[in-house]
């Protein structure tokens, strides 16, 4: 038996529908008319789950995949806030709007971001072109906030060209953002770690492009080389095109054979000389160097960017990882609606209390208490969640 899913219909559909004279139908007017303050307003609900978040999300979904998504991560103390300035500054001057969703960490004081990043965002932040919000982690782990997704999606449907989203930087753990982005840049610094941290698995493999930031310090060309050498031995490049008998002769092989066979016997070489080779089907993460304090090095880091934006769309892979994140956060809406609906129902928390002296006494097993649970909360977690709005203007659904 199959379950269709379809779009609301008939008197319960308009019921709660934020029309022009409500003051969410407003605000998503103004959105859709392109006004700066409806996207700060609207960014404020969804990153806060205030009421109506679902219905601004819903509202321009429709809207989303225009915008290119472009994580920033690494350790703390790599460059990043200053070299999401530079990249801004960049898209800007050729024409392009940004949106900067910048992770911070969470003040224990307030619970908001502690807005260290947008602070050395100055450069940029007074540009009409540019919009930049800072979120607190307020507890996620993974480098960004809870909602760092969805107030993406808004920024996307307001029509952003470009999306940078700078992690928190809590590194070898800081994954999520290869799932919230199309691209991730990972930025390292000299003092990053030896030979050794670059081949440590986590935040070194989620990288489409790298860039050793203050690479006028000592140290940096040996980080570059220990980078490449880890993506060389990664791709299996000390096998690749190696002749099968030892004792060949250089000198009796073509040019081209001869520095085939040189790259296989230098992974690092190999790893540098694929990633400058634009291949539809192949990507090789290039290393880059960039000292973004002085705007050195920026526009290889934006020309890779592209680069790798235009082998997702030739391969493919594009339409996969989108497609990816729209499962994943069909998962994330599943959860946070079973979390919510359970735990903030007093009958269900009432119940689940008088099975605790049942669970202490060992007359009952947790497994068999939530099995319970789930039975008699089938009616509360089936529930619509909330009122679906019409498509926008000019949009068919």
């Amino acid at each position: 038996m199959t379950t269709a899913v379809s779009s609301a219909s008939g008197s319960d559909a308009t019921a709660g529908l934020a029309t022009a004279t409500t003051p969410l139908g407003r605000l998503l007017e103004q959105f859709r008319a392109g006004k700066p303050a409806a996207l700060a307003r609207a960014v404020s609900i969804v990153e806060n789950h205030r009421a109506g978040f679902e219905q601004v999300l819903a509202a321009q979904h429709a809207l989303l995949g225009r915008a290119r998504r472009i994580g920033i991560t690494g350790p703390p103390g790599a460059g990043k806030s200053t070299l999401t300035t530079r990249l801004a500054r960049h898209y800007r001057d050729a024409g392009l709007t940004v949106g900067i969703v910048a992770v911070d960490p969470t003040s224990p004081f307030t619970g908001g971001a502690l807005l260290g990043d947008r602070i050395r965002m100055e450069e940029v932040a007074l540009d009409p072109g540019v919009f930049i919000r800072s979120m607190a982690t307020r507890g996620s782990l993974g480098g960004l906030a809870t909602a760092t997704r969805e107030v993406c999606d808004v920024l996307d449907g307001f029509g952003k060209d470009i999306i940078l989203i700078e992690t928190v930087g809590v590194g070898q753990s800081e994954l999520d953002v290869s799932r919230a982005a199309d691209s991730t840049l990972v930025v390292l610094v000299p003092e990053s770690g030896d030979s050794i941290q670059t081949l440590k698995a986590g935040v070194m493999e989620i990288a489409d492009v790298y860039t050793v930031n203050k690479a006028d310090r000592p140290g940096a060309d040996r980080l570059r080389n220990d980078i490449e050498l880890m993506l060389g031995l990664r791709a299996g490049a000390t096998t690749n095109n190696m002749p099968a008998h030892h004792g060949v002769d250089l000198r009796d092989m073509a040019h081209a054979d001869r520095d085939a066979m040189r790259d296989a016997m230098n992974p690092a070489r190999a790893a540098r000389a694929a990633a400058q080779a634009e291949h539809p089907d192949v990507w090789t993460p290039p290393v880059l160097r960039s000292v973004a304090a002085q705007n050195e090095g920026v526009a290889e880091v934006a020309d890779a960017l592209e680069r790798h934006f235009r082998y997702l769309a030739a391969s493919g892979e594009l339409r996969q990882r989108r497609r990816a994140r729209l499962r994943e956060r069909v998962m994330e809406v599943v959860e946070q609606q079973v979390r919510r609906r359970l735990w903030q129902d007093a009958e269900t928390l009432a119940w689940l209390d008088a099975q605790l002296d049942a669970l202490e006494a060992g007359t009952l097993v947790p497994f068999a208490v939530a099995d319970a649970l789930r039975a008699r909360s089938s009616s509360l977690l089936t529930g619509a969640a909330y009122a679906p709005l019409p498509h926008p203007k000019g949009i068919s659904a």
